[in-house]
């Protein structure tokens, strides 16, 4: 069986032919970074995570390239805020590192790159030329705007007709466009007052002055439009035809349906082949979201839950579909992984002991591991269905378990082909810890364990021990770990 997935372009199961028959290029709309991701967010990521595994898990040479947005009012409105720094750039860096923290944290794969807006303002001025060149796009009062009427198919990725749709952007922009859906492709000055006020926390008062950071361009001094960031990015690091991009559900209109219209005026090229929108996190019948205040973020999940459940709660629910977090849904996942876990390692146990004979054979036990395998691969080839490819591996407990239970000698290699499965399945393909699978691990246990080697330190320098100190913090290097001493104490960072 063959991948199909479900194309938001055309609302219809396809089969996945990418452009180049052992490459896919990947594309996945990041995170703008103006507070710590939340659960809403990580779900998401570990979608994404688990279709870049399983393409390779495939044999596709998977290229994925996923971006940091940092340039942006909600950004800006944060200027100021205890910790954060003085300017845009500083509170992006600050929520960009967390939220890298976060991404390992979760044990995901590492993205090809992760551009950043700042970084490729030439390229996004580039593109907006283009389109202006090509008649697509208008200056207005040194902001520039993208003409919808222009481009015939606008509409086609979200369903929509221009003259059903509303207008676009603030309303400052209105003024300045020549059609209500007209959208920003670049805004002259710096963020405005008005435009803080709206995403700014209260204890930080109002701002009276434009902020944000600001580039030289043909139209004057400005930013970048939030959509052609994306378009600027991709092209710049894929190429102007993509395999897929995924994204959330809630981004198919304007952001989107935008990309879509604003790449294919500019090179007359498919954008992306395959448009695949993950559903929605839910809590208490709402979006998880920053905005609303009903969020749970990673950093705090990891620390209560660990990755293993958190990826395990993820992966109860199919990518399109919306997921509701809760204390019942983290309990279920909790046993879940729990039995996962107690069968592997029970699996292991019995592989590397004495009472696993070659010379001994249950049939029902292989054939289960066999059908695991067939019924994983035809649910991940079925839109990613990680759900009933969930309940394959569930079912591979349940074997292990039940092969175990009561005997006194064991099948060696239906054993070694289950623990196999476990960590090909669930470690490879599922980013579970089985084995040695596990690429990130629980950030936050090693940062406890190097914070109490710290603790040791300082207390053997306070009672004058310094070469004891010293031997800890070299030996902390020799793991990978860079202590840095300062005045108000040390700090550390893996290498």
């Amino acid at each position: 069986m063959t991948l199909s997935v479900t194309n938001t372009l055309t609302g219809e199961r396809e089969e996945f032919e990418p452009r180049a028959d052992d490459d896919v290029l990947l594309y996945v709309c990041g995170l703008t970074v103006s507070d710590d991701a939340h659960l809403g967010h990580a779900r998401l990521w570990m979608h994404a995570d688990v279709m870049h595994r399983w393409l390779e898990h495939e044999g596709y040479d998977v290229h994925h390239v996923e971006n940091f947005t940092d340039v942006n009012e909600k950004i800006a409105a944060r200027i100021g805020d205890d910790e954060l720094g003085d300017s845009e750039a500083d509170v992006a860096e600050h929520f960009t590192g967390n939220v890298i923290r976060d991404m390992r944290g979760l044990n995901l794969k590492r993205a090809e790159v992760y551009p950043r807006v700042s970084e490729h303002v030439p390229q996004i001025i580039d593109l907006i030329e283009t389109l202006i060149e090509k008649g697509y796009a208008y200056e207005s009062n040194g902001s520039v705007y993208f003409d919808v009427s222009a481009f015939d198919d606008y509409g086609k990725l979200s369903n929509q007709k221009i003259e059903e749709m509303e207008s676009q952007g603030p309303e400052d922009e209105r003024r300045e466009k020549r059609n209500p859906s007209d959208f920003a492709l670049w805004k002259a000055g710096a963020v405005s007052p008005d435009d803080v006020a709206e995403h700014r926390p209260d204890e930080l008062g109002p701002v009276h002055e434009p902020c944000g950071e600001t580039w030289e361009s043909p139209w004057g001094e400005g930013r970048p439009g939030w959509h052609i960031e994306c378009s600027a990015m991709s092209m710049t690091h894929l190429d102007e035809t993509i395999d897929i991009h995924v994204g959330g559900r809630d981004l198919v209109f304007p952001h989107h349906e935008n990309e879509v219209a604003q790449s294919e005026a500019a090179t007359g090229q498919t954008f992306a082949r395959y448009w695949l929108h993950v559903g929605l996190l839910q809590t208490e019948g709402d979006k998880m979201s920053s905005s609303l205040g009903n969020f749970f973020y990673v950093n705090d999940a990891l620390e209560e839950f660990g990755a293993d459940v958190i990826r395990t709660f993820y992966l109860s629910t199919a990518y399109g579909s919306e997921q509701t977090f809760g204390e019942d849904a983290m309990a279920e996942a909790e046993e879940r992984w729990d039995r996962l876990e107690r069968a592997y390692d029970a699996a292991l146990d019995a592989l590397d002991g004495v009472d696993a004979y070659a010379t001994v054979e249950d049939e029902a036990f292989r054939e289960s591991v066999e059908t695991v395998r067939t019924e994983f691969r035809e649910a991940m080839n079925d839109d990613f269905n990680v759900r009933e490819a969930m309940a394959a591996l569930l079912e591979l407990a349940g074997a292990v378990n039940r092969h175990l239970d009561g005997r006194e000698r064991y099948d060696y290699r239906a054993l070694r082909e289950a623990v196999e499965a476990f960590e090909d399945l669930g470690g490879d393909v599922f980013g579970l810890s089985f084995g040695d699978a596990g690429e990130g691990g629980d950030v936050s246990v090693a940062e406890d364990l190097v914070e109490l080697v710290l603790d040791v330190r300082e207390a053997e320098r306070e009672a004058g021990n310094y070469d004891r100190a010293d031997e800890l913090r070299d030996e902390l290097a020799a793991l990978g770990v860079e202590v840095q001493d300062s005045d108000d104490g040390p700090a550390f960072r893996f290498e």
